[in-house]
């Protein structure tokens, strides 16, 4: 006992109260060592227990007799106790006793357990969560029957009976009270309406402020037994001088329009304690984009900078560096490092919409958002630091967070957390806050510019305050070709910034942001081109300052944005269009490495995790931002040469195939809720399938590439019906299919549209129907397809849909290919369409060369491979395994079917052929070269054209 010998002796005299009414009521003592351990350490700890039981003894000897200060309660357990505390209540005054003995009891058990060390730390946070979400549930149940009584019921428009949400904010929100907390509550109701059987009409906000103001007195007001939780509702929108109890409606109003930046990080951990449970859905739906901005918000960084420098200021204001909530290391900065990834990333990735601190954490390094070793070390601070909270508040039942100043007191709380002394548990704790502190400093640092924000030089040409020359001189010193129509170029990016009527905080964001871009740029490979691109996106961007603060605070996005700007046009335009993809440049190891169909469905399915299935402009929105992600993902790792050329078309090519396999996935699970799942098909899923043709049939895809699509059905019988409780026919089901897959596709949203779509290759084109079965696709084939749309069927393959349906597909194509044809007929069929599509289409011209549809361009190379399969597909079958341009002309070359080295010749031509047209696509220009570009390659392609496809001489 020695170790736990008492420093304050007027201690032990409350235990010796104790043991005499023990005596005298002939209660046994238990003569258990670990219980004499456990009594010791919690009387040294805790004043506010030993004073309690030696006024109170009763309760220590019902705790010991029921076995409940060994055994730790569950909800129901607590929950059956409190209903037992609170059943002889009929009045207030009863009401508020009864709240107070129990909470005095609970208290009592949770501390003893604490400081015994026979709970966890969760444990202790989440019985202490459970205990104030019973007295605020016990003690409104009553209060609102009692209120009703006086007053009458509170109802809506409707008649609606309404009842008081009650939003738990802070640690009480987050399920982790500590010792001593206050609860911070926000009272609300659903809507405006009157009171209706009363002795007279209120409007629900006089019947509910009424309510609020009973439930506080009940829960904080201090009587002769304590209270039992210090309420605070200053959290409430306009603070203390706002309504006590406020309407939805009034609350989103609120929110939206006036509330300040530091209430969206009070409102990350609120939670409806009590309410109705539709009422609670609907106002935490509402709160949510408040909270979490669809997009990465880095502005909340330079809030959470500021809201911590203030409460620095009034801490060293107020001398109280030894807090270990608000203090440097403490609490609060782990709750800052955390949330402010949450304001940051929520939006758009909502598994961190989570409200406790140590699973945000545990997400932090799961997610790689933070090494997991530093993680580690913040939640093994956390926990340490909790832990000393709740001794320190232990001690006396105050709320305090700091650290004892007198010898006796830094003795008993060494002593309680284990430690022999102060100087060891002192060591401890420093090094957890100089973790806590390194972390917050690296997390929360502002952006490392200064040595731009000291360049006079800089800083004047984006204010113009310098004289004009100079300015020239001065771009023109700092890299810049043409400093002259730079300087032209920033007057015209100023005046277009004054227009827009920019907040003081966008002006400020700028003002650090517009140096930085001038030094990137200038160091790029191609200045001018790349300033210009990138004051594009700024104009873009200016109003939703929170882009602006992410260009500032990540400097990496800047300097990623203006290499690739410097590139090529097609990163600038799209990010000016959807500022959403600034988000891909944060991390380069991703955006040099685009994913592939895997990793391109977890992608996905992260996405579309928390979107409800009814939701369908998010789920086109959530598509839309994935594939323009990856595209843009692609076209970096393309243009710096991370991937080759030849696999460009894979990536984009899956990239389009995963979007379409989740589309018709979507649609077809919409339409089955409806009316059920076809009947009487082939295949044992959807029975129906997506077809790719062109180039995303041969997997070559480019950047901005349209898809070719064509749908078919499995149904077998032209009667069968769907099995819904509203059946409709297969047909109706299918051709409803089709046209939701295409509105999910291709209706604008604010991030554009996921994939213009081309239907026309479908039988009988744009008079054809929409969706075909699969006998009518197959007879089709068969019997009236044109030789071009047999064509058009090698490059044809499923994408998406049953995997039986796409088997007979296989076999459908297979026969069609390898049918026997007569040469001379298909040359002449595929020549003539030839020169119809390079009538129509070919833009060579002017000193131009169409890579496609001029003459040795792309086409001609698709159209001879193709007469070259359909001609001896009957005799070699390998000519109908292939899709692609590159593998059907490997194929041919095996076989020896082309003249000498024409396979290889045409191989190589197709890729120097796709390369410029590739590089075209991210330039933004016509797909066309000089006349004298690839001159010798085409003159190749033209030969072998006239050898093969030209008539011969009769």
């Amino acid at each position: 006992m020695d170790r736990f010998r008492n420093l304050d002796p007027a201690t032990e005299a409350h235990w010796q109260t104790w043991l005499d009414w023990a005596a005298a009521q002939g209660v046994e003592v238990p003569d258990a060592p670990a219980f004499a351990d456990a009594r010791a350490r919690v009387w040294e700890a805790s004043d506010y227990v030993a004073v309690s039981l030696a006024r109170h003894p009763e309760v220590l000897a019902d705790l010991i007799a029921r076995g409940e200060l060994e055994q730790a309660h569950d909800a129901a357990s607590l929950a059956r106790g409190f209903e037992a505390a609170l059943a002889p209540v009929t009045d207030e005054p009863g009401l508020h006793r009864a709240l107070r003995l129990f909470r005095r009891r609970e208290m009592i058990r949770i501390i003893w357990r604490d400081i015994a060390g026979w709970a966890e730390l969760a444990e202790t946070l989440e019985h202490l969560t459970a205990l104030a979400d019973l007295c605020i549930q016990g003690a409104l149940d009553r209060l609102h029957a009692w209120t009703c009584a006086e007053l009458g019921t509170p109802r809506d428009a409707s008649g609606r009976a309404l009842r008081m949400a009650v939003l738990g904010m802070g640690k009480l929100g987050a399920r982790e009270l500590n010792l001593s907390s206050d609860i911070d509550l926000i009272f609300a109701f659903a809507a405006n309406g009157e009171t209706e059987g009363g002795p007279r009409t209120l409007d629900n906000a006089q019947f509910f402020t009424k309510l609020g103001q009973r439930l506080a007195q009940a829960l904080g007001s201090q009587t002769v037994d304590g209270f039992v939780f210090r309420v605070d509702t200053r959290l409430r929108p306009f603070g203390e001088s706002g309504p006590l109890a406020m309407s939805f409606n009034a609350l989103e109003d609120y929110y939206q329009t006036q509330a300040r930046e530091w209430e969206r990080y009070a409102m990350i951990k609120a939670r409806v304690v009590v309410g109705d449970p539709d009422d609670a859905r609907e106002l935490m739906a509402m709160l949510r984009p408040f909270v979490y901005r669809r997009y990465l918000d880095f502005g909340a960084i330079e809030s959470l900078r500021d809201l911590k420098r203030m409460i620095a200021k009034e801490l060293y204001r107020r001398g109280m560096d030894a807090n270990i909530k608000l203090g440097p290391g403490g609490i609060r900065e782990i709750e800052f490092i955390g949330q402010a990834f949450q304001l940051i990333r929520g939006g758009h990735d909502a598994d961190l919409q989570i409200r406790p601190i140590r699973e945000v954490l545990a997400l932090l390094a799961h997610k790689q958002l933070m090494p997991e070793p530093a993680v580690r070390g913040l939640d093994d601070a956390y926990c340490f630091l909790r832990l000393v909270e709740n001794r320190i508040q232990a001690y006396r039942d105050k709320q305090t967070h700091l650290l004892p100043a007198d010898a006796p007191g830094r003795a008993r709380l060494a002593r309680s957390m284990g430690f022999a002394d102060w100087p060891a548990f002192e060591a401890v704790l420093e090094a957890h806050r100089r973790h806590v502190q390194g972390q917050f400093d690296e997390v929360f640092a502002a952006p490392e510019t200064e040595e731009v924000l000291h360049d006079p030089g800089l800083i004047a040409l984006w204010h113009g305050e310098g004289d004009a020359a100079d300015e020239v001189s001065a771009l023109a010193e700092a890299g810049f070709a043409e400093p002259e129509a730079i300087q032209a170029r920033l007057v015209q990016f100023r005046d277009s910034i004054a227009r827009k009527g920019l907040s003081r905080r966008g002006h400020e964001r700028l003002e650090r942001l517009v140096p930085m871009v001038l030094r990137e740029t200038a160091s790029s490979e191609q200045p001018d081109i790349a300033l210009g691109r990138v004051l594009k996106v700024l104009e873009a961007v200016a109003r939703r300052t929170s882009y602006l603060a992410m260009l500032s605070e990540h400097p990496v996005i800047l300097a990623q944005l203006a290499r690739l700007a410097s590139m090529s046009p097609w990163f600038t335009d799209r990010i000016a269009r959807h500022p959403l993809l600034l988000d891909e440049m944060i991390d380069t190891r991703r955006l040099y490495a685009p994913l592939r169909r895997a990793d391109l469905e977890a992608e996905l399915d992260a996405l579309l995790l928390h979107v409800d299935a009814d939701d369908l402009e998010q789920q086109m929105e959530r598509l839309r931002q994935f594939a323009q992600g990856n595209m843009l993902r692609v076209a970096a790792a393309d243009l710096t040469e991370v991937i080759p050329l030849m696999v460009v078309s894979d990536y984009l090519t899956e990239i389009a195939e995963v979007s379409i396999r989740r589309v018709l996935r979507l649609a077809f699970d919409h339409l089955a809720q409806r009316h059920g799942r076809p009947t009487e098909i082939i295949g044992e899923e959807s029975g129906f399938l997506v077809l790719g043709y062109g180039k995303l049939g041969g997997i070559e895809l480019g950047y901005g590439s349209d898809l070719d699509l064509v749908f078919i059905h499995g149904t077998e019988s032209q009667t069968a019906m769907t099995d819904g409780p509203k059946e409709i026919s297969n047909e109706q089901f299918f051709a409803r299919l089709g046209q939701r897959i295409i509105h999910l596709m291709t209706t604008q949203t604010p991030s554009g549209v996921l994939y213009e779509i081309d239907m026309r290759l479908r039988p009988d084109g744009n008079r054809g129907l929409l969706v075909r079965s699969f006998a009518a696709f197959d007879a089709y084939q068969a019997n009236d397809a044109w030789t071009w749309e047999h064509q058009a069927l090698i490059r044809a393959r499923p994408v998406a849909g049953d995997p039986q349906l796409a088997a007979r597909f296989g076999t459908l194509r297979r026969a069609i290919i390898c049918r026997e044809r007569e040469p001379e007929q298909l040359r002449k069929d595929v020549r003539e369409m030839r020169a119809k599509m390079r009538a129509n289409l070919d833009k060579s011209g002017g000193g131009r060369f169409d890579l496609k549809q001029g003459a040795g361009g792309i086409a001609d190379i698709e159209f001879m491979v193709q007469y070259a399969v359909l001609r001896w597909a009957s005799e070699h079958p390998a000519l109908a395994d292939w899709t692609d341009n590159i593998r059907l002309l490997e194929t041919l070359g095996r076989l020896d079917l082309l003249p000498g080295r024409a396979a290889e010749d045409l191989t190589a031509t197709y890729k120097a052929l796709r390369a410029a047209y590739h590089r075209s696509a991210l330039q933004e220009q016509p797909k066309t070269v000089a006349d004298a570009d690839l001159l010798p390659e085409r003159e190749r392609v033209q030969s072998l054209w006239h050898a093969l496809m030209d008539e011969p001489a009769s």
